[in-house]
């Protein structure tokens, strides 16, 4: 694996470990427990693309990293749906809304739920590709 695949997934386990212990927590914050559901996914997409050699540009949208990925991990082409809703919670959501990050809405339990659950599974399908990918070796 190559050394900058390595540090993109470093990268989002940070993330997906500060979120879950932030779910844990007595009065989790939701935003950012939506905000690292969305980094980690698109750390991972980042990674997969990285080791791949497929160029990204400078984007955080989910749903054109999972495009770029063309047949690489066609399981998670069906999680489209969950990734293009986790990335509602991303930095370019966010910047693009009136008002900035004051103008952010207020999440409710089903989203934090729904975010944490699409995060988790892009680094599941991932792994289970790369397995795939290594046994092909």
């Amino acid at each position: 694996m190559k050394l900058e695949t390595t540090e993109w997934i470093d990268k989002a386990e940070g993330d997906w470990t500060v979120a879950q212990r932030e779910m844990q927590a007595s009065n989790p914050v939701g935003n950012v427990v939506c905000f690292l559901a969305q980094q980690c996914a698109e750390k991972c997409l980042k990674a997969l693309l990285e080791e791949h050699n497929i160029a990204f540009g400078k984007t955080h949208d989910l749903v054109v990293l999972l495009n770029s990925s063309g047949a690489l991990l066609p399981e998670l082409h069906s999680q489209r749906p969950s990734l293009a809703h986790l990335g509602t919670f991303g930095i370019d959501s966010i910047s693009r809304r009136a008002g900035g990050p004051a103008g952010c809405r207020r999440l409710d339990e089903n989203s934090r739920q729904r975010a944490s659950r699409s995060a988790g599974e892009a680094p599941t399908s991932m792994n289970r590709a790369e397995r795939r990918h290594q046994s092909a070796c």
